[in-house]
């Protein structure tokens, strides 16, 4: 009997898989959303604290957005860290209120974002195929200590390949998306 858990397997790639698809949603394709501020953190109360956590953010036109900071003493840090985020912001504060407008996106821009996309997709490749690494260790591990056969070894390594590579095709097909979505204009 394998110690394998396929479904603890299926379980982490899933999640790995699912925190492509949040980064990805930080990269905005022209159009003002609230998750393209998912990423950001802000430094607040002795450590960094996602944007959402000390804030509201609001889309009340489809190039702008409102981050409503809810203690007037992060106002100075939220609005830093927008503009240090790397997303190409240029954030304004009013008040608690900052505005943030949504600039259309140059042609370099979209190049830049192109490939920031690409890294992540990659990024999360190599976390899948880490996953896979550990569940072979697992099944080999079983072979070593005669749990299993070689020949279960195989079935379980080819599983584990085919699982793998539903993940990545998964990967693949969100990057292709999100690369087209970039480059519409």
């Amino acid at each position: 009997m394998s110690n394998l858990d396929m479904q603890d397997v299926n379980r982490r790639m899933e999640a790995s898989v699912s925190n492509y698809e949040t980064e990805l949603a930080g990269l905005r394709a022209g159009r003002a959303t609230t998750a393209m501020l998912e990423p950001v953190t802000v430094d607040a109360y002795g450590s960094r604290m996602p944007l959402n956590q000390v804030s509201n953010i609001s889309v009340p036109e489809p190039r702008m957005l409102t981050v409503s900071v809810w203690d007037a003493g992060l106002v100075a840090a939220t609005e830093k860290a927008i503009r240090e985020s790397g997303l190409g912001l240029n954030p304004m504060a009013e008040g608690n209120v900052i505005r943030v407008a949504v600039p259309d996106l140059s042609e370099d821009r979209r190049k830049e974002l192109v490939k920031v996309a690409g890294k992540y997709a990659e990024a999360a490749r190599v976390a899948v195929r880490n996953i896979r690494r550990d569940a072979i260790e697992v099944v080999r591990k079983d072979e070593k200590a005669s749990a299993i056969s070689e020949d279960e070894r195989h079935g379980f390594e080819a599983d584990i390949q085919k699982v793998t590579d539903g993940f990545i095709s998964k990967i693949d097909a969100m990057l292709a998306e999100k690369e087209k979505d970039i480059t519409q204009v």
